[in-house]
């Protein structure tokens, strides 16, 4: 079967040229071939597109009608081109980003106004959440996860190490102490994050693979490490949450870190996250170059800590 967009750019030109063997010249095309492209349009409508005689090719109503569909449709098809072609010249497009919560606002969005500065023809959708993300299925183009990665059919690309803390106001360890043995913890107002783990907030792991456990309670707990990290700075109790929640607070001096007798867990890498593909987007890949630069070997929540 012959290709319906080829038979219509036969069909234009031969329209343009006046007849079948000019046409097969400007398309690199025999005589013969022209022929079978225009009878096989005509047999797939049941029409008669010219009228043909001896001395010159005239359209018929049929024929008409189907030159300005064709001529539009071969119109769209190279504007599209144009702007796929664009694309893989300079970023461009929606870019729909997704991150957790407490990140995205810290360490993501101050960074967009210099990347939209570096890629005007991008407009990046931030999308703020700390759930599980089915990137296909939701349509994002890159997510921002705090996971290890299991082998998948998504690409990957890790952007920066990420590091927990316990730490409390300095007013609450004047008043309640500062515990130095994870058994003391038991002892403390302790702020339970329960996205990780719904069914038993009230559990902090520590040592490197989390392999020792604490039972800890508190007048609090939450699905966002911003509204924990606001209860402690208000006295509520310790908290242990990644570095770049409470980083700003920790320099400032409303938070105050502690050391406790074990290593906190390891905390999984920062990974961008993305779709497969024989190529990246330019969009993405602008994106993902970007995020790996500001965050640079040191990430910026862990510069200048006390």
């Amino acid at each position: 079967m012959l290709d319906r967009i080829t038979s219509m750019q036969v069909f234009v030109k031969v329209v343009a040229t006046g007849n079948f063997t000019a046409a097969g010249r400007a398309l690199s095309l025999s005589q013969t071939m022209v022929t079978k492209h225009i009878t096989a349009l005509e047999r797939q409508m049941g029409v008669t597109l010219f009228h043909r005689s001896t001395r010159k090719l005239s359209l018929t109503e049929a024929g008409r009608l189907f030159l300005e569909g064709c001529q539009k449709i071969l119109a769209d098809l190279d504007e599209v081109e144009r702007t796929v072609t664009a694309q893989r010249r300079e970023p461009q497009g929606r870019l729909r980003l997704n991150a957790p919560v407490s990140l995205a606002i810290r360490y993501v969005a101050p960074l967009l106004p210099e990347f939209n500065r570096r890629h005007p023809l991008v407009t990046v959708e931030l999308g703020l959440n700390d759930r599980a993300v089915d990137l296909i299925e939701e349509g994002w183009d890159l997510t921002l996860r705090i996971k290890h990665m299991a082998p998948s059919s998504l690409r990957t690309r890790k952007l920066a190490p990420i590091r927990c803390v316990v730490c409390a106001s300095p007013a609450y360890l004047a008043q309640a102490g500062t515990p130095q043995r994870i058994e003391e913890l038991s002892q403390h107002k302790c702020l339970g994050y329960t996205l990780g783990d719904p069914g038993n907030p009230s559990r902090w792991n520590f040592g490197a693979k989390g392999e020792h456990g604490v039972s800890v309670s508190g007048p609090l707990c939450a699905n966002n490490g911003d509204a924990l990290r606001e209860a402690a700075v208000a006295g509520e109790g310790l908290i242990y949450l990644p570095v770049f929640v409470v980083s700003n607070e920790l320099r400032s001096g409303q938070l105050q870190a502690i050391t406790l007798d074990e290593p906190l867990m390891e905390a999984p890498p920062l990974h961008a996250v993305y779709a497969p593909g024989q190529t990246t987007p330019l969009k993405v890949r602008a994106m993902i170059d970007y995020l790996v630069e500001c965050y640079g070997p040191v990430p910026p929540w862990e510069q200048d800590l006390p």
